[in-house]
């Protein structure tokens, strides 16, 4: 007989590794968010007391999903003597007989529930939260930090966007082939959205959440080993290869340190040995998107021993093809900074001033720090200061507001 610390164990380790692949399968099968959480606590609840009998099943993770499917009918059946309308859900629950053992269903479940919670249906500001939540298993609480809302109001968005799946009947599956492209953009977007909180807060104290910009690169790696497209790749590779900086990012006293002074030997070198042979790959196929040239240029800089040996020049192509195909003021933006390396700050800010007169970013605090830097350099001393004050009335993140206020210093 399996001892009771035994099996605490193994459910506890079964919980960490597959609890969202059994979510995901459950999802499927019952239809319903809550219904599907609720079923797959009970599975685990249930599996302390009959493991410790029978033993531990062959599979795990199969027998989880079955209990859990099972105990979920048992509950819909129980409400359905009271409210006639669970019938067809009993129907629903009951035809969805697949057998939940076999390894390649399981896996198209995860992709098919992040599809779900990225769904064009659902509200931008949902979508985020939804797949944190769902597929990463953060907290609400976790989530609202992360993004400085309230528990309440992460919630809130959750709650809807999972009553939209359900009244929508949003369908759990992975889209066809013609509507991938569509659908798989929302999916890169969300999944990267979530690297970028983690990787540079739009706001608050930290510099950094590790936590978000881990678990968007675990979810890239999801995607890659369960959809192979090149942007997925490409991707994965981007963040990969940011993520390789991090500690170097910023000083023992979370001060902000911009990327031609960090201090190279703190680069994670099997992040950019692993982002550059995605990068290689991506590039491979003929199918090139906005994720794949962006993750060339951050391996130019990774691979760049020190700064003054970074190739701007490649750089600089690299930031046309992004602005001939996929056109935006921040990549515009972006360039000028690259031009400005490559071939002076006169030039640089030439363009930046002309990007700033189109009106797109005069809100992004970015564009008037690029600003402010140029002039600067150039030794204009009262339109740089004006630039470094605009740049800190837009600024959230305090790091960023002391690396602005230390320049302003500077100049007096």
């Amino acid at each position: 007989m399996t001892t009771l610390a035994q099996v605490r164990a193994e459910v506890e380790a079964v919980y960490r590794r597959d609890s969202r692949r059994i979510l995901a399968t459950l999802i499927r099968l019952l239809g319903d968010f809550d219904l599907a959480e609720e079923a797959m606590h009970d599975a685990f609840f249930i599996a302390v007391e009959r493991w410790q009998r029978d033993g531990i099943p062959h599979s795990p993770r199969a027998w989880l999903v079955s209990t859990g499917r099972f105990k979920a009918i048992d509950a819909v059946r129980r409400r359905a003597r009271f409210d006639r309308s669970q019938a067809d859900l009993i129907m629903l629950i009951e035809g969805q007989g697949q057998d939940p053992s076999e390894e390649e269903l399981l896996a198209d479940d995860r992709l098919r529930l992040i599809f779900t919670c990225c769904h064009p249906a659902l509200a931008a500001d949902a979508q985020v939260p939804l797949t944190l939540r769902e597929v990463c298993d953060l907290t609400t609480e976790q989530i609202a930090r992360a993004f400085l809302q309230t528990p309440a109001t992460i919630a809130q968005r959750i709650v809807r966007a999972k009553a939209k799946i359900r009244d929508a009947r949003i369908p759990y599956q992975v889209p066809e082939l013609h509507e991938l492209p569509e659908r798989l953009e929302s999916v890169l977007r969300v999944i990267y959205l979530v690297f970028n909180e983690g990787y540079s807060a739009s706001s608050g104290e930290a510099l950094l959440q590790q936590e978000l910009s881990d678990e968007a690169i675990r979810l890239g790696r999801l995607l890659v080993q369960l959809l192979p497209d090149p942007e997925a790749v490409g991707l994965l590779a981007l963040m990969l290869l940011q993520a390789s900086r991090q500690c170097a990012r910023s000083d023992a006293e979370g001060n902000l340190v911009l990327l031609d002074q960090q201090d190279r030997s703190l680069w994670d070198r099997a992040q950019i040995s692993e982002g550059c042979e995605l990068v290689r790959l991506a590039l491979s196929s003929r199918a090139i998107g906005a994720y794949t040239v962006q993750a060339a240029i951050a391996a130019v800089h990774a691979e760049a021993a020190t700064a003054e040996e970074t190739d701007w020049a490649e750089i600089v192509g690299l930031y046309d093809v992004l602005l001939r195909h996929w056109p935006s003021a921040v990549v515009a933006l972006n360039r000028a900074v690259a031009l400005a390396k490559r071939d002076g700050p006169q030039a640089g800010l030439v363009a930046v001033e002309a990007i700033l007169a189109g009106g797109e970013l005069g809100d992004y605090h970015l564009a008037h720090a690029a600003r402010a830097e140029l002039h600067q350099q150039l030794g204009h001393v009262e339109e740089a200061r004006e630039a470094w004050r605009q740049a800190l009335v837009l600024t959230r993140q305090q790091p960023e507001r002391r690396h602005i206020e230390r320049r302003l210093r500077a100049l007096d």
